[in-house]
């Protein structure tokens, strides 16, 4: 694929929807257990895993596909956690 595409566009999106919740974590502006860090991380990783359906690299892949999967992991606790609080 050359050019700029929407699925580069998809996988910007998600690049920095990661790369503002670490910075609010590291600001003091959300908790690394809440339920929007995990969500932005999920969504933001999903986001990247689109952007590389079109543009594979292997790499990539991994590192997004267990970032969805441990950011999966924080959203189920944090949702338990809010049922049993």
């Amino acid at each position: 694929m050359t050019g700029y595409g929407w699925p580069d566009f998809v996988g910007n999106v998600g690049v920095a929807l990661i790369i503002l919740a670490y910075l609010a974590l590291q600001l003091g502006k959300l908790d690394g257990r809440s339920l929007a860090y995990s969500a932005m991380n999920a969504v933001g990783a999903a986001l990247v895993l689109v952007s590389l359906w079109f543009d594979f690299n292997l790499s990539a892949f991994i590192i997004e596909a267990f970032w969805v999967a441990i950011s999966l992991i924080g959203i189920v606790r944090s949702l338990r956690a809010r049922r049993a609080g």
